[in-house]
């Protein structure tokens, strides 16, 4: 079971300074994060410590992340998400 300050910790770490990050990562945090097995959670929040403007591109595509290990999660979070595929 996932604890509640775990879930809030990572609620704060997903209100980013960018409206469509917020569209993307409130939602999956609200909905889906508890959901996670512990390596995803871990890799969730080692996402989070990056900047916004490379995790929007990455989220919309534009790039590829740095850290291969980030992409599944990408991947859920537009799944997840609704994020325009492509």
């Amino acid at each position: 079971m996932v604890d509640i300050s775990e879930v809030n910790r990572m609620r704060w770490a997903a209100r980013r300074g960018m409206l469509e990050l917020d569209l993307l990562l409130g939602p999956f945090v609200n909905h889906h994060f508890v959901t996670l097995n512990e390596a995803d959670r871990a890799t969730f929040e080692r996402l989070m410590t990056c900047q916004d403007q490379d995790l929007y591109a990455y989220l919309m595509r534009r790039e590829a992340p740095d850290d291969p290990s980030f992409k599944p999660m990408i991947d859920k979070i537009r799944a997840a998400t609704g994020a325009p595929q492509g």
